[in-house]
């Protein structure tokens, strides 16, 4: 990791207080800037959460399904967990969390808002962030190439029934053409676009595709940031007065992270798979394609929605709690491996 993504935790916290705070000071502002919609799409979010998105899916390289055979025990078990496991598992902890023990220091009228916001965070399986977990933990690169390669694809045609199916046992309506069009708009289009891309890059040699990547890379997370900017600038007043909330949100999201990483990590050891094949499929159980979680939450509920902020708490949570499982899974190799 570099010194920019190590420290993102901290960034993500002072745009938090840039947000809140420009929130206060320029209220028409925001405003006029979350007027800007097309079909429910909040222009400037949509074109901030592009930047995000295509510069992380050209990392993918879809060639390396073909490898599924190698280590199909762990892919069996990355798909069991990202897909029967981790989505369910966390609308449970969402109730638990939010409609039971937190339910009366929480805003009322946001309270289904909240769970349909981590049920989006679990929803979506991570992308290019694993590969930075993968390599702390010594990962086979092609397993977590491939893993990362297939749920990108599976994404494509289960995240929209997933999420309404999960959503509607939560007793939310989400309306089909919003939620079809968030995936195409933020999976098909930018997973397109990203290989189109990718494909033009790598003509030109694999020195030329890494040199671009690594100009592309800032401004993804610039993107990032900027649109963190954004969600507390509307998200402020309700923080301020129940700062609170993004503790209790975290609550689940904690939860969900080392239930899912703890069970895919034992389950990899149970049938045989190699560690550094085992940390790659718990790594990637355990984090989110948060930057898609966000997009999604803004175009079915809008910028100043309790899932909107939810789903932040995603990205304030990421790189802490996922270097921990890291330290976890390194310092317990000596056990994966005593069989």
């Amino acid at each position: 990791m570099n010194t920019f993504e190590r420290y993102l935790t901290l960034w993500v916290a002072v745009c938090i207080g840039a947000g809140i705070l420009l929130g206060q000071a320029f209220p028409h502002l925001f405003e006029t800037i979350g007027s800007m919609e097309v079909a429910q799409v909040n222009l400037p979010v949509g074109f901030l959460i592009w930047v995000m998105i295509v510069p992380m899916l050209m990392k993918i390289d879809f060639k390396a399904l073909g490898q599924v055979r190698e280590h199909w025990k762990g892919i069996a078990i990355t798909l069991f967990v990202n897909w029967a496991i981790k989505p369910f598992s966390m609308a449970f902890l969402a109730w638990l969390f939010i409609s039971k023990l937190f339910a009366e220091w929480l805003p009322q009228s946001e309270l289904e808002s909240y769970i349909a916001g981590l049920i989006l965070l679990a929803a979506a399986p991570c992308t290019a962030m694993v590969f930075v977990w993968s390599r702390l933990t010594n990962g086979d690169p092609l397993f977590t190439l491939t893993q990362v390669a297939l749920n990108d694809a599976i994404m494509i045609v289960a995240f929209a029934p997933l999420v309404a199916f999960l959503l509607g046992m939560s007793a939310v309506v989400v309306p089909w053409e919003t939620l079809l069009l968030s995936v195409a708009l933020y999976i098909l289009a930018p997973v397109i676009l990203a290989q189109l891309a990718r494909r033009a890059l790598l003509k030109r040699g694999q020195t030329h595709f890494a040199i671009v990547m690594a100009r592309l890379s800032p401004w993804s997370m610039t993107a990032l940031l900027a649109m963190l900017i954004l969600l507390f600038a509307y998200q402020g007043q309700a923080i301020v007065k129940q700062p609170a909330i993004i503790a209790m949100l975290a609550a689940p999201i904690l939860a969900q992270v080392f239930f899912t990483s703890g069970l895919a990590y034992w389950l990899n050891r149970q049938a045989g798979e190699k560690h550094s094949v085992a940390c790659p499929s718990a790594l990637i159980g355990a984090s989110n394609f948060f930057e898609l979680a966000v997009a999604v939450a803004i175009g079915l509920f809008g910028l100043q929605s309790g899932a909107a902020l939810a789903t932040v708490v995603g990205v304030l949570v990421e790189v802490p709690v996922m270097l921990i499982v890291v330290r976890i899974v390194n310092a317990s190799r000596h056990w994966y491996e005593a069989r």
